[in-house]
Parts: structure tokens; sequence; C-alpha cells
């Protein structure tokens, strides 16, 4: 097997653990391309530990963090940072990982970053499996258990005026239909009936290490990041990937908010004020560092997105289907299109904000133009 695969023996700090760092678009992979398998404990540093478990589609994985922790009476045990979908194949990495890879020890309390299912899927059958609080930001635990409660199979009307509102032909709204609502809770198990809060600026002990709580904007509500600045290290969840761009969507339940204006702002002040040198631990690729690297470049492309959306709006009035071609590299098909509205919407209504766009209403369908 090779060192992309087989980690090697373990030393005392990161820097020690054997690999060739890497460095890609200004940021540095301090494990080179390496990725524990699904269900495999890897120590990435003294007191924090690493898995993924699977997620369907492009994503492929979610990063799991293992923290050593210990219980009331002293015994050694572990916090688990996002716990992935509730689907079988997630159920059976956690077992294999419990059953191998923790000698023996158990949970002292489940964390969550943010409300969306690939992060909080697990976390009611993780909390009841161990019984260990849950911790998370209201806004974040509330919306989960509104999601988690709403298993209706008729289709919103408000949805399907959103829908329209975009652009979406009556074909498309219809087959959306015909897929039923609800689909949220198919994907995360029973919250628990109450939480632990995490709000910005709170302090979280987990073993020897005080970890800072930092609420982003943007991708969700009130998404929290965990910061411990002693030993320079960020959970970051999805408020810092480095080499996707985290997915901003006007939400339904907030049809006037200005996620992009939320996520804009979010990142001038996480440039503000974490370390540039910090180690980030995100949930979707590989450990790095380069933070305020990867804020710029996720700064630059919306900005580039908003200018390039303004200035053909100058040329004519579109629908919010109509800007994909200049939002997005890819064709958008029905599988994505609803993330993909979700994200037009956003940018779109950023524009509105900032006296960049207009729209007129016409049969229930939004045009956009310059002001």
């Amino acid at each position: 097997m090779d060192a992309l695969t087989t980690p090697p023996a373990y030393d005392a700090t990161l820097a020690d653990h054997g690999f060739d760092p890497i460095e890609v678009e200004g940021l540095t992979y301090p494990l080179g391309e390496y990725e524990p398998k699904y269900g495999e404990y890897f120590e990435l540093m003294p007191g924090i530990g690493w898995t993924r478990t699977p997620v369907p589609g492009p994503l492929g994985h979610i990063n799991n963090w293992i923290l050593d922790d210990l219980h009331p009476d002293g015994t050694p045990g572990f916090a688990i940072v996002d716990t992935g979908l509730f689907m079988p194949a997630v159920i059976e990495s956690w077992k294999a990982l419990f059953e191998t890879g923790l000698n023996g020890k158990t949970a002292t309390k489940i964390v969550v970053t943010h409300f969306h299912p690939d992060h909080v899927g697990c976390a009611g059958w993780l909390a009841n499996r161990f019984k260990a609080p849950l911790h998370m930001n209201r806004t974040e635990w509330l919306l989960a258990r509104m999601l988690t409660a709403d298993v209706s199979a008729d289709v919103p009307q408000e949805a399907i005026d959103e829908w329209r509102f975009a652009g979406w032909d009556e074909a498309l709204i219809k087959e959306k239909c015909e897929g039923g609502w609800g689909r949220f809770a198919r994907a995360v198990s029973q919250m628990p009936i109450g939480h632990i809060r995490m709000d910005e600026g709170d302090s979280l002990t987990i073993g020897d290490n005080h970890w800072r709580v930092m609420i982003g904007r943007g991708h969700t509500p009130e998404h929290a990041c965990l910061i411990d600045d002693k030993n320079q290290v960020m959970i970051s969840g999805d408020q810092i990937l480095p080499r996707i761009t985290s997915n901003i969507s006007v939400m339904l339940s907030e049809p006037t908010a200005d996620p992009l204006g939320e996520w804009l702002t979010s990142i001038d002040r996480f440039r503000a004020e974490i370390d540039p040198d910090l180690l980030v631990l995100p949930a979707h690729g590989r450990p790095f560092k380069g933070a305020h690297q990867r804020l710029d470049t996720l700064a630059l492309r919306h900005n580039e997105a908003l200018d390039d959306l303004a200035d053909a709006l100058a040329e004519k009035p579109m629908r919010v289907v109509d800007s994909f071609p200049l939002l997005f590299s890819r064709p958008i098909g029905h599988d994505v299109i609803g993330m993909a509205t979700g994200e037009a919407m956003a940018t779109l209504r950023h524009l509105e904000y900032t006296g960049r766009a207009v729209h007129d209403m016409k049969d229930g369908t939004a045009w956009y133009s310059a002001p």
C-alpha cells in the first residue's frame, strides 16, 4: 500500500506525521493527500482524531472530528463534532469506529456546527446511544427540530410560488410536486428534545482544551465554528472550505433575507479576527493552512459573480433561471436545480439590496433588470 492510503507511525506533532505537505492555490495541506477511510480513526494531533463518513453525490464525504474528553467522573471519553447523515452506510461507519478505533471509550458530548443533514443527521442517534448532551447553536437546533417535524407529503404552496418566481416551467414544478416534501426528515435521526446552546464568544471545554465559539452567517443563519486559540486549530464546518464554495441560498423560511450579504460580512469578520496560521479542519476536504488566502478567494469569486450578473442585467432582463450560465460552470439538471435556484436568488437578492438590480413580476415570475 502506498503512503497516500497508509498513515505512518504517529509522532508528537502534526508536522512529524511523515507526510509530504503539498501546496495548492496558496493553501498548504500538511498531510498531503492523505485522508482516512470511512470508519477509520486517525490521530491528527494530540487530542484530535479524524474520521470520515459517506455522503451520496459529488461531496462524497463529511469529515467528523473526535476530540479527547473526560466524563464527569474523570474517565476518558471523546466528543464528536459533526455527525454525518442518518443512513445505513454512515451508521455502519460509526459502529466500526466504536468497535475498533476508540479503545472502548464512550462519547461525552455531541457537537454540531449547523443544521444541515450531513452535519446533524446522526446527532440524535449518537446522543441517545451514549446518553450524551447535544451542543448546538439555538437557531440551528430550532431549524433542525422544525424540519424533522415537517413530514407532510404535500409540497407547500410557498415552495411552488418560489419555483414559479424563479422561472421554473410548469412541467418541472409538477415533477417536483410529485416527488413529495419532507426530505430533510429522511436524513436526520430524531432530535433530542433539549440541547446545550453554543453562542458567539462561548467557551466549550473539551478535555484540556478550550474551544471559542465564533458564529458565521450566510451558509446557514448561525453556523458555529470552534477555535482553539492556544493550539491554533479551527473546526470550520462549512464556513471555510478549502476547495468548494459553500452554498449560499435564499431559504423558504426567510424569503426576503440577504444571505449573500451576511456571508460576505462574515468573510470580512473572520479574516479580521482569526489567526492566518491556524490549522483549519473543514467539513469537506483535507486539513489546511492559509485561512486568509481562502477567505480572500471566496470573497473574490462572489464579487466577480455579482459584477458579471449586474453587467448582464444592464443588457437585458432575465429570470432567476436565466442567470444559471453566468453563475455556474456546468449545466444545471433537475437533480441540483433547487440548490442552484437558491444560490442564484441569493446573488440577485444581494444586487437588489445594494441598489444594483430591481425586479418586476409577470405571471408570478420575477424579471430582474438594472435599475
